[in-house]
Order: structure tokens, then C-alpha cells, then sequence
């Protein structure tokens, strides 16, 4: 089995791509052990001293470390990707994901809150996902949308910049009501 390794924008998060189903849908995104019961993948991922979070996408798996440097930790990262696709156990136990947080926004705003979901599926989710991440709604009030930051941009330095120059701009464009965008 061959694993390949990506940088992402977020120094401390690599993505693991290992050639095989990750989650058949959805993403899953776990930020400590306890998060982590329902996945075996995660739960082998988070036995490794130094793992700080795991999130699970369809093809890819990204880790991010605390203070322990990627020469120590990318081995056994590897090696515990590699036992966990041997045991034939699923990703997760669950409905496959956990993604679906609830959402805020008056119902007299649907048609724009469908806009902007639609833009963030076609257009942000995918490019995210290049870099080992995800971005969820989370809600609209008041001209402002909120997003939830998953995986490799939970915590990236860039994610400030792709929030406002990147996503706000093009909601902005297409959807005028939108003022604003914040991280949840």
C-alpha cells in the first residue's frame, strides 16, 4: 500500500492520501481522543503521542501535531494508516460523518442561506479539500455568514485571508445581502 504525503497551508496539519475510501460521505472531523470513539481510524491516529486532531474526508485523512516535529511523527502515522486499512475495520462507526452541525438563520432568509450553500459545495468545499480541509455553515443574521473552519484550516494561519479575501468576496458577488464573514 502506498500513502502519499501532502503539505497544507497549515504548518502544523499533513495530509495523508492513501489511495482508498476514507468516508463514502461526508467528512468527519475529530479534535481529541474522546471525539474519536466512533472512529477506529482516528482512535489508532490519536494512540500516537503528539496527534492533536484528525479529520477524515472522502480520499484523504489530515493529522495535525502539536509540538512534536513531522520527522518523528510521520512514520507512525503512516504505519498506523497502513495497520488500519490492513484490519479491514471502517473509517468510522457512525453514519460516516459529522458534519452536520446545527444551523442558524431566519427562515425568511432561505433563499439566500440555499445560495450560499450552493456556492460553498461547488466552489469553496472542493478547493478546502485540496489543502486537507473543510468549511461547514453554520448560519446568516444580519448580513453576516458564519462558517465552521474543519480539518487543516481549524487553526491555519491562512484562513483568515481565504475567509475574507477568498469566500467573502465571492458570496459578496453573487449573494449582495452578504455584509460579512465570520469563523464560527
Amino acid at each position: 500500500m502506498f500513502i502519499q504525503t501532502e503539505a497544507t497551508p497549515n504548518p502544523a496539519t499533513l495530509k495523508f492520501i492513501p489511495g482508498r475510501d476514507v468516508l463514502a460521505d461526508g467528512t468527519a472531523d475529530f479534535r481529541s481522543k474522546n471525539e474519536a470513539a466512533a472512529s477506529p481510524l482516528a482512535t489508532r491516529l490519536f494512540a500516537i503521542d503528539g496527534v492533536n486532531g484528525v479529520f477524515l474526508g472522502s480520499d484523504f485523512i489530515s493529522v495535525t501535531k502539536g509540538t512534536v516535529e513531522w520527522q518523528h511523527l510521520k512514520p507512525m502515522i503512516l504505519g498506523a494508516i497502513m495497520e488500519h486499512y490492513m484490519s479491514g475495520a471502517p473509517a468510522s462507526r457512525d453514519e460516516d460523518s459529522n458534519d452536520n452541525a446545527a444551523e442558524n438563520y431566519d427562515p425568511e432568509d432561505e433563499s439566500i442561506v440555499a445560495t450560499i450553500k450552493e456556492l460553498l459545495e461547488t466552489r469553496v468545499r472542493p478547493a478546502v479539500a485540496q489543502d486537507g480541509g473543510d468549511i461547514t455553515f453554520s448560519g446568516f443574521r444580519d448580513g453576516v455568514v458564519y462558517l465552521h473552519m474543519r480539518g487543516a484550516c481549524s487553526g491555519c494561519p491562512s484562513s483568515t485571508a481565504t475567509l475574507r479575501h477568498g469566500i467573502e468576496n465571492l458570496l459578496k458577488h453573487f449573494c449582495p445581502e452578504v455584509q460579512a464573514v465570520e469563523p464560527v
